[in-house]
């Protein structure tokens, strides 16, 4: 990825080790000003050290971290101009709404005036009622206690905000709700995050740039869209979402573009143009990645440009806007997933032998 012009956080090369365990293994990343950056990864990827390290909470043991061109060796979290709030929010139980709001701005010694009206404007940003101002955190539902948390980080102007996992422990209903609260804040204030999180449709939904991580390093950095439908390898496709990975004989064609045949699907061979084809293609484990949603039922005449393949119905599981099939084919060890618009009538039962397809032209070619 090419470098910023000028990024808010500049971390390059980090490495940090516990004892003779190395969590981080020379990881860079760069986020720009005012942009939302995700960090996402399996269980123990280095992601919250990473976050921590940004924060200052953990001590880097090689590379270099700066934030807003000055370094931030040997200085503390409270002196960084970021801000963090945390999985399990952290609020202060024997304070008011108001008093943890306000704690950072009293440790700062702002004048009690400007105090009270900061923490007000906070109340407003956040959409809480006033008279929460006088209650407590164990008054408030979740969803309110997590505005607080997000109000007492944001109320010193941090340059950058630091969330680890903060909604994880909401419901399905409410997170969504902050979720759009969230995005519609970061557009609203331009302060850059940086947000931890294991829920990959989240980091879809917020995110400018996505990091995906792995046994603490940075496998790729991109858009949603680029980490989506057009991943660095077959692990990031696999994290990101369900797919299905074909394999297929893959020759050059010239530009950057690959011809593509598979013994597992019948049709023409297909040529991949070069923006479909991964700049880390090797020899080994080649494959298609088709994502549930390109792949269709097709009847008995066939299309042209359409690759088909024969399996029979293993399960299908109905979502309300969607219905997704799991369809077992000759070959593959995994069933076929598709993902197909919601219907009052399903168009295949269980156990039935169906004709699947896709247009190969717009999958997107891999390695392992």
């Amino acid at each position: 990825m090419e470098a910023l012009a000028s990024p808010i956080i500049d971390a390059v090369t980090i490495v940090k080790d516990y004892g003779a365990a190395r969590a981080l293994h020379g990881v860079s990343l760069q986020v720009g000003a005012g942009e939302f950056v995700a960090l996402v990864g399996p269980s123990g990827c280095g992601k919250t050290t990473l976050l921590k390290i940004l924060a200052g909470f953990e001590d880097l043991t090689g590379g270099s971290l700066s934030i807003r061109g000055d370094d931030m060796a040997g200085v503390p979290a409270a002196a960084r101009p970021t801000r963090m709030v945390f999985q399990k929010l952290a609020l202060f139980p024997h304070k008011t709404v108001a008093d943890n709001i306000a704690f950072p701005l009293k440790l700062q010694k702002v004048a009690r005036v400007e105090i009270e009206a900061r923490v007000r404007a906070m109340i407003d940003l956040m959409h809480l009622k006033p008279e929460y101002l006088d209650r407590y955190p164990a008054q408030l539902s979740g969803g309110e206690q997590q505005r607080v948390a997000l109000a007492r980080a944001l109320v010193s102007k941090p340059s950058v905000l630091l969330l680890d996992e903060p909604m994880s422990a909401l419901d399905a209903k409410l997170k969504k709700s902050l979720q759009a609260e969230l995005k519609k804040l970061h557009r609203e204030i331009g302060t850059s995050f940086v947000l931890v999180t294991h829920d990959l449709e989240e980091a879809m939904m917020l995110a400018d740039r996505i990091c995906v991580m792995r046994s603490g390093r940075v496998i790729q950095i991109g858009t949603p869209t680029d980490i989506y439908y057009r991943p660095a390898n077959s692990f990031v496709a696999g994290f990101i979402g369900e797919t299905n990975f074909l394999p297929v004989r893959a020759e050059p064609a010239g530009n950057g573009a690959m011809t593509v045949t598979s013994p597992l699907a019948t049709g023409a061979p297909a040529r991949l143009a070069a923006d479909h084809v991964s700049p880390s293609l090797t020899p080994n484990g080649t494959a298609l990645l088709v994502r549930p949603e390109t792949i269709r039922f097709l009847d008995a005449t066939g299309e042209n440009g359409v690759w088909s393949m024969t399996g029979m119905v293993e399960e299908y599981f109905i979502k309300g806007s969607s219905t997704q099939y799991r369809v077992r084919v000759t070959g593959l060890d995994a069933p076929v997933v598709m993902d197909l618009a919601g219907s009052i009538m399903l168009p295949a039962k269980v156990g039935e032998t169906v004709r699947i397809g896709f247009d190969p032209a717009a999958a997107f070619l891999l390695s392992e």
